[in-house]
């Protein structure tokens, strides 16, 4: 990457979690004042892609990521993926109905033999009443992602996780760990 590469990475950093223990998100926050920041969607691509491009890209990635999500070929959802700027390793599965970030998707990171289960979502941005957030999310090697399960911007997860289905994902989660729950809480695996 060149030195005057523009990039979206959270300017806060995180502590690594030490193994078992769920860790910090790491995110950037964008006040708007409130009472609905999710009034200002239009705006948050705006000092990145300029004021009209902007929105016109999220409305793109938006129909890309929809049509995405029931094509059958795996090849081809994630060639689609790649193209919208996500990094995705070797034999990523993304399951049918799974839904990912459409905001800012080159902030997501999946690595090799990865499973995203099905109706699952893997958010980058989230709107509050009075701010936005936007972080970038790394899932490891090997992990599964259980099915219906949402995955929060700023997370990282460790290698080989397993996500019990229906979990929310709040938090950062060191290899090798078992998580289930809303939201998340370590598991001791059967």
């Amino acid at each position: 990457m060149s030195p005057d590469a523009i990039t979206l990475e959270p300017q806060a950093t995180t502590r690594p979690a030490s193994k078992g223990v769920l860790g910090r998100r790491n995110y950037e926050e964008h006040v708007t004042g409130g009472p609905n920041a999710h009034q200002h969607w239009y705006k948050v691509r705006d000092g990145i892609n300029g004021p009209l491009l902007g929105p016109l890209l999220i409305v793109w990635y938006y129909l890309v990521v929809h049509a995405a999500k029931h094509c059958p070929s795996l090849a081809l959802k994630r060639w689609v993926y790649r193209r919208l700027g996500m990094r995705l390793g070797r034999n990523v599965t993304v399951a049918s109905g799974a839904t990912l970030d459409y905001f800012f998707p080159e902030l997501i990171e999946i690595h090799d033999n990865t499973i995203v289960g099905m109706n699952s979502m893997i958010l980058t941005h989230e709107f509050l009443h009075d701010r936005w957030r936007c972080g970038r999310v790394v899932i490891g090697k090997g992990v599964m992602v259980g099915a219906n399960s949402t995955v929060l911007a700023g997370v990282e997860i460790g290698d080989h996780v397993r996500i019990s289905a229906m979990s929310l994902v709040h938090r950062s989660v060191p290899a090798g760990a078992f998580v289930a729950g809303v939201p998340i809480e370590a598991r001791v695996a059967r």
